[in-house]
């Protein structure tokens, strides 16, 4: 219930998570993120600053295998929900943490200081969260996934990023009482727009279509009227069996591109990969359909 949301997108670069949004540095890490994992982004002409954030705005995603459709796409399912509140901050000065937390009532003190004695003694954060949180994020275990400053409320974010790695603290926010635990830290990652035409002079280069990642988000219908080569289609309709296993499938060091008809439904993806830790993201700008109108007329439009 903590997280802000980038529901703003700078037009050429996002520094962050993903979203709504998180790194999974190993494999078993749980991933809910109990804030905007992914948050509906605005078309690109109203793509703002990420610190333009709205103050205990709450939004849902978690990472289960059911999908909200998004106002104005219909039919395309949005990557799942949780709650999250929202709050102005300023840049993390290049450090992301990664975080699980639980939560309780303001009036459950009492059972705060049994939950702190019991974690002291060795029980996981994780378990005790599943049984006892009234966070949304208790589903996976309290799992926030990666954040960095300015998107949590500011005294979860200055409990957070004050604790040592490893440490259960505590603190109070609007929400109640926290526990939370950090799990490791790093450098922000990167999510950007790429052009079309850009993109377009890098396919020309065997090089590029043979490192980079590229991840055509469309349903199969639409890749049939129009395509890019080098694309591996990940229908967003097909999120529930694609998204658990995309760090075995992608590098997430490895530069990544995300493409959709408009650009919409990528910038969604986009935020997700780099929340899951893949360090370089690109959403390219328009999608498909401005790719074929500026960069290749020989793409058909559809």
């Amino acid at each position: 219930m903590l997280r802000s949301s980038s529901n703003c997108l700078p037009p050429r670069l996002l520094a962050s998570p993903s979203p709504l949004y998180a790194l999974i540095p190993a494999p078993k890490v749980r991933r809910c993120f109990s804030s905007s994992l992914l948050p509906r982004p605005h078309r690109p002409s109203q793509i703002s600053a990420p610190h333009s954030l709205l103050l205990n705005r709450r939004i849902c995603y978690n990472f289960s295998s059911r999908f909200d459709r998004v106002s104005g796409m219909t039919g395309h399912p949005c990557i799942p929900r949780a709650t999250a509140s929202f709050s102005s901050g300023s840049n993390s000065g290049g450090r992301e943490i990664l975080v699980q937390h639980l939560l309780v009532k303001e009036d459950d003190q009492k059972l705060l200081l049994e939950l702190q004695r019991r974690a002291a003694q060795g029980e996981d954060l994780s378990d005790l969260a599943v049984e006892y949180s009234i966070c949304p994020s208790k589903e996976e275990g309290g799992m926030l996934g990666w954040v960095k400053k300015g998107q949590m409320v500011p005294e979860f974010e200055d409990a957070a990023f004050n604790a040592p790695l490893n440490k259960i603290v505590s603190c109070k926010t609007n929400f109640g009482w926290h526990l939370l635990q950090v799990l490791s830290e790093r450098e922000e990652s990167v999510l950007q727009q790429i052009q079309p035409i850009e993109l377009h002079e890098n396919l020309q280069d065997p090089s590029f279509v043979e490192e980079a990642q590229l991840i055509d988000v469309r349903e199969p219908d639409e890749v049939a009227q129009a395509s890019l080569p080098g694309f591996k289609v990940l229908p967003l309709r097909q999120f529930a069996n694609w998204g658990p296993e995309i760090a075995q499938k992608f590098d997430p060091e490895k530069d990544t591109y995300v493409l959709c008809h408009h650009g919409m439904r990528s910038m969604q993806v986009a935020q997700w990969l780099q929340s899951q830790g893949f360090r370089k993201v690109f959403n390219i700008d328009g999608g498909i359909h401005q790719y074929a109108v500026k960069a290749d007329p020989s793409i058909p439009t559809y």
